[in-house]
């Protein structure tokens, strides 16, 4: 299990640092391909290098070293093991193609142990914990660790690499996500996306395959992060340059602050997303409205148990510069029912928080009649294509059992659209969709509950229309 300075705070990225190691190959400097020859303006690395980070304190010797990389082992490994420097070039060639320069130095610092550090951490040209390089620092408890240059061997040091993109992308200190995504989860994606980028694809269908069903327990437990969040987003919506654009968004509009290392200073994120805010970032960045997305994935609650869909609508405000489309209609209707709560539409569970965009609030009405009627008449014609209901905070029995979904151009005569009958809600505050085969536009649409899962009552926490 690998160690992450990340893990302590959000802003600990002056722990993302650089190591070097021994034995040198000057005769083998080559620039690197697309690249600029900048030997004669890079530093040599130090031909050993003391480390002096954490409970770190091996001297490290350099056993290779060109503009894209230099390598270090301790004096445990095993110093035939020569595919660092290959593979590890390519990554960080890679990272920097995509995700732009880290720094003046061109290269990325890899330190090797074994026997001893398990795990692993990364640091940044930001920070002065490891003397001002990008740096992996990865070790293993075994003594003959890294002679595949396989599997975990790529998985664990790739890993480390993303954490560097993730902590100094853009010229900007910080990681404002990782307090959402935490160690690994952003690591899932990056790394899929370089195997894929590196043409390794037995990796790409192995990596796949083993985060494909993978849950974790956060923002709730069973969560699939890479299943149904990070994968979806990739796969359906820009892929490589959708994960770089998100890095890009933060620059420019996530709150900074200055940060001085020491020598200079940066732009540095003076606080972390909440989870509404990640999720309008990712929208943006996919030029999608990933909201339904999102509520698929994690539920509507953050860690904490706060409404995170609240947060995204005071996100598209307080960044109203990050714009997407959506393909919610929802908020372009007129709201009436059939019978009301008794304090009114605008009362604290009236009728208009079906359509208030916030998860955490509720319609109800007691002694619901047998044909209650919810209904959204829009301007113009719309071809609705899904819909989601989200049951409300308390009383299964209030559900909806038995419904249809009818569409009308008048408001008299109405088509069937959709029915749904013997319905449960597993959870509370859960959203279901219902895609419908639909290809009219209608103006009206109707939402006809025939039965509740037991009592008189009804009650709702959102209903939203989709094109």
């Amino acid at each position: 299990m690998k160690t992450s300075l990340f893990a302590p705070a959000l802003l600990v990225l002056g722990m993302l640092s650089a190591c070097s190691k021994n034995n040198s190959r000057d005769n083998q400097l080559q620039p690197v391909a697309g690249q600029k020859n900048n030997l004669q303006v890079l530093a040599t690395p130090p031909a050993t290098w003391q480390e002096h980070w954490f409970e770190h304190q091996q001297l490290l010797n350099r056993v290779f070293y060109d503009t894209s990389v230099a390598v270090y082992y301790d004096n445990d490994v095993n110093s035939s093991i020569t595919w660092p420097s290959t593979y590890l070039a390519q990554v960080w060639n890679y990272t920097k193609s995509t995700y732009s320069a880290f720094g003046d130095d061109s290269r990325l610092f890899v330190i090797l142990h074994a026997g001893k550090y398990s795990g692993g951490h990364p640091s940044t040209y930001m920070d002065g914990s490891h003397d001002y390089r990008n740096v992996i620092d990865v070790g293993s408890s075994d003594p003959n660790a890294w002679i595949s240059g396989t599997g975990n061997d790529i998985d664990l040091t790739t890993h480390e690499v993303g954490h560097i993109v993730e902590g100094a992308s853009k010229g900007v200190h910080g990681s404002p996500a990782f307090g959402i995504w935490h160690d690994s989860k952003w690591m899932e994606i990056y790394q899929y996306d370089v195997y894929l980028a590196l043409g390794r694809s037995s990796d790409v269908t192995r990596w796949y395959n083993m985060k494909v069903t993978q849950t974790d327990a956060f923002p709730r437990a069973g969560t699939y992060w890479f299943r149904d969040w990070f994968y979806p987003i990739y796969h359906n919506y820009g892929g490589t340059a959708t994960l770089n654009k998100f890095f890009t968004l933060l620059a420019q509009y996530f709150p900074k602050q200055t940060f001085n290392n020491g020598i200079t200073t940066y732009p540095e994120y003076s606080r972390g997303l909440n989870f509404g805010e990640f999720v309008h970032y990712w929208s943006g960045a996919a030029n999608k409205d990933l909201k339904q997305l999102a509520i698929t994935a994690f539920g509507n609650k953050d860690e904490q148990g706060n409404d995170w869909t609240a947060q995204l609508k005071q996100a598209r405000t307080d960044f109203a510069a990050i714009t997407y489309p959506s393909d919610d209609v929802t908020a372009a209707g007129t709201l009436t029912v059939s019978k009301e709560n008794n304090s009114g539409a605008s009362a604290t569970e009236g009728s208009l928080k079906l359509i208030d965009n916030v998860y955490g609030s509720k319609f109800f009405v007691n002694t619901v009649p047998a044909d209650f009627r919810m209904q959204l008449q829009f301007p113009t014609g719309q071809t609705v294509k899904s819909y989601t209901l989200t049951s409300g905070n308390d009383a299964t029995d209030r559900d909806p059992k038995n419904w249809q979904l009818k569409g009308s151009d008048n408001g008299v005569s109405w088509t069937v659209l959709d029915t749904q009958t013997n319905q449960a809600f597993n959870a509370r505050n859960q959203t279901r969709q219902f895609n419908i085969a639909n290809t009219t536009a209608y103006k009206y649409y109707a939402v006809y509950v025939t039965s509740t899962n037991g009592s008189v009552d009804f009650q709702l926490s959102e209903w939203r229309l989709f094109k």
